[in-house]
C-alpha cells in the first residue's frame, strides 16, 4: 500500500487503517480497563518477556502508546497526574544505544561526537558525503539516521535502499564510508561474532549474558540472524540493564529526599512520573543525575526532563 500510495486509493486506506487502530486499540479499549477503585489504569510489568532484558508491558501495553502520528500522540494527554497540583514528569535518555556503541566498540570518532554535543546524525552526514556539518541538508541527515541505528541491526544494502530511497548502489557506497570513518565499530562487529561463535552466549556490560546457541548453525538465515543478535544483543541488552539501575537509582534518591514523587511507567528509554507541582525541580534535578550517573560510560549519557499536566505535553 505504501509503494502505492501516490494513487488516493491506497492513500485512503493507509489513512483508514492508521484511523481504525487508533480507536480500537486505544479510544475504545482503554477506558474499559480503568480500575473502579483507583479510577486508573495498571498495566502489568514483565521482568523476563523479552530476550533483550527489556521490561514488556500488558494488560494494557502502555508502551506502544502512539508518540510518532500528531493524532497518536493525543492519546497521550488523556494521561494526568492523580491530584490536580501534581504534575507528569518525563525523562528520556538521548540516543543510549548509539552512546552505548560507541562506548563498547571503543570509536574514537563516535565518542568524540558525543563528548563535543554535536548532532550525531549530522556529524555521520558529513563523513559519508564529504561535507561541511552546515552543508548537511535534511534529507542527507535523515539517510546517516537510518544507518546509524541500522547497522548495529544488521542493515545491509538492500534494507538501506528501500529505507531511503537511494539506489542499491549508492546504499553500498554508503554503508562502505561508514565503516571506513568508524573503523571500530567494524572490528566490534567482528569481535561480537567472534565472541558469539567461542562462547555461544552474548554478554551486556553488566554482565547479563543471552544464549545465542544458534551462531553455529549450518541453516544460513537462522546462522545470519544468529549472527545479528550477537551484534546488537550487547548494546539493546546493555540500554535495559541501564535503565533498570537507573529506576532503581531514582526510587532510593527520592525516598531519601522525601519526595512524593511516584515512578509510573518506564517505556524503553523513557521514565514517566507524576509529582507535587512544588516538588518538580527537586524531582527533575534527582531524576536526571539517577539516570546520567546509572553507568559509568568513555562518554556522558544525556537525559532530557520535561514536565506538564498530562503525557503529551511532558514529552
Amino acid at each position: 500500500l505504501e509503494k502505492l500510495s501516490a494513487h488516493p486509493l491506497p492513500q485512503a486506506l493507509l489513512e483508514y487503517r492508521s484511523l481504525s487502530k487508533l480507536k480500537n486499540t486505544y479510544i475504545d479499549a482503554l477506558p474499559k480497563l480503568i480500575n473502579k477503585k483507583t479510577n486508573r489504569i495498571h498495566t502489568h510489568y514483565h521482568q523476563t518477556g523479552t530476550a533483550t532484558g527489556r521490561l514488556s508491558s500488558s494488560g494494557p501495553n502502555l508502551q506502544n502508546i502512539p508518540i510518532r502520528s500528531p493524532l497518536g500522540r493525543k492519546i497521550r494527554g488523556a494521561f494526568k497526574p492523580s491530584r490536580e497540583d501534581y504534575a507528569i514528569l518525563s525523562a528520556d535518555y538521548s540516543q543510549i544505544e548509539l552512546r552505548i556503541l560507541a562506548h563498547l566498540a571503543d570509536d574514537q570518532q563516535l565518542q568524540q561526537a558525543f563528548t563535543q554535543l554535536e548532532d550525531i546524525h549530522t556529524t555521520t552526514a558529513s563523513l559519508i558525503f564529504d561535507i561541511k556539518k552546515e552543508e548537511v541538508t535534511r534529507e542527507q541527515r535523515s539517510q546517516a539516521k537510518a544507518i546509524n541505528f541500522g547497522i548495529i541491526y544488521g542493515m545491509g544494502p538492500q534494507r538501506l535502499a528501500r529505507e531511503t530511497g537511494v539506489s542499491l548502489k549508492k546504499a553500498k557506497e554508503f554503508i562502505d564510508r561508514y565503516f571506513k570513518n568508524y573503523p571500530q565499530i567494524g572490528t566490534y562487529i567482528e569481535n561480537s561474532v567472534a565472541f558469539a561463535k567461542k562462547n555461544l552466549f552474548s554478554q551486556t556490560l553488566s554482565g547479563r549474558k543471552r544464549p545465542i546457541p544458534d551462531i553455529l548453525t549450518s541453516n544460513r538465515l537462522a546462522a545470519v540472524n544468529a549472527q545479528n543478535i550477537a551484534i546488537n544483543s550487547p548494546v539493546q541488552g546493555s540500554a535495559a540493564d541501564l535503565i533498570k539501575i537507573a529506576m532503581i537509582k531514582t526510587q532510593r534518591e527520592l525516598e531519601k529526599n522525601g519526595l512524593n514523587a511516584k515512578l509510573l511507567l518506564q517505556v524503553h528509554d523513557e521514565l514517566v512520573l507524576e509529582c507535587p507541582l512544588d516538588q518538580v525541580k527537586e524531582v527533575q534535578s534527582i531524576v536526571k543525575k539517577s539516570m546520567e550517573n546509572a553507568m559509568n560510560l568513555k562518554i556522558p549519557l544525556a537525559v532530557t526532563i520535561n514536565y506538564g499536566p498530562n503525557w503529551l505535553e511532558a514529552h
